[in-house]
């Protein structure tokens, strides 16, 4: 496999700026945006629903950028805690001016297989937590006089994938959602996109992934290779930017292989 590109620094693109990473345990695209963040000159919070794996990926961001980020727990599935998370970014941090919905859950189960619980929490968690995180924060940005949502989605919201029904429906409610919440979010001064990987290594997904898979996958990508959660994040750090001041409602393909 074709070796992945060096490590991009930051360049200040969001020097100045707020911003909260939901789901940012581990070491997958949560992490590596909220590192990205913090290299940009963002001042970061993170949460994630793991107690423990947040304060520890903390610890190791503040290792990787000698900046330790904020942290509050926060499970996406309860609206108590979201909007908590939302009042303690906007206590904390002063404003909030990014907020990444990057929590979501896969899983692998045939249709006539799936239970009703297989397929409801998949969509709780990756399409109503992003539905719930965004209703918190366009309050917050509303009164504020405006800001940037950036939403994770998946290239599976418009492709077929055998087993994937219960993910890439949620993926694609979070495109359309994306779509629909932008125009209404415009006219505040808010803008609202998403990002749609194809293919990013990471340890969960290596866990939850046969290898046969993964090199099927791997094989159909133009470098002929799987992204690096970094080079996802870098899309998300330029969504939030001041680069993409007149991009609103889009889904940007972070892939190598067309949809």
């Amino acid at each position: 496999m074709p070796e992945s590109p060096a490590y991009v620094g930051g360049h200040g693109l969001l020097a100045g700026k707020t911003v909260v990473v939901t789901a940012a345990a581990g070491t997958g695209i949560g992490s590596a945006v909220a590192r990205k963040a913090i290299e940009e000159g963002g001042t970061v919070l993170i949460s994630d629903f793991h107690e423990r794996r947040l304060g520890e990926t903390a610890d190791r961001l503040a290792e990787e950028t000698g900046t330790r980020p904020d942290t509050q727990v926060c499970n996406v599935t309860d609206e108590v805690q979201v909007q908590a998370l939302v009042d303690a970014a906007v206590e904390r941090l002063g404003r909030l001016d990014v907020m990444i919905n990057n929590a979501g859950l896969g899983g692998s189960a045939a249709v006539v297989d799936m239970t009703d619980e297989q397929w409801a929490t998949v969509l709780d968690v990756t399409l109503t937590g992003t539905f719930r995180c965004t209703r918190a924060v366009l309050k917050a940005m509303y009164a504020q006089g405006g800001g940037v949502i950036v939403n994770n989605a998946s290239v599976l919201g418009w492709r077929a994938q055998a087993e994937q029904a219960h993910y890439a429906a949620a993926k694609a409610g979070v495109m359309a959602f994306t779509r629909c919440a932008a125009i209404e979010a415009a006219p505040h001064n808010v803008r609202i996109n998403a990002v749609a990987p194809s293919l990013a290594m990471h340890p969960f997904l290596a866990k939850v992934t046969t290898d046969e898979l993964l090199a099927e996958l791997t094989e159909r990508e133009a470098f002929g290779r799987y992204a690096e959660p970094w080079e996802i994040a870098n899309v998300m750090v330029f969504l939030a930017s001041d680069y993409s001041s007149y991009l609103t409602g889009e889904i940007i393909s972070a892939s190598s292989q067309h949809p």
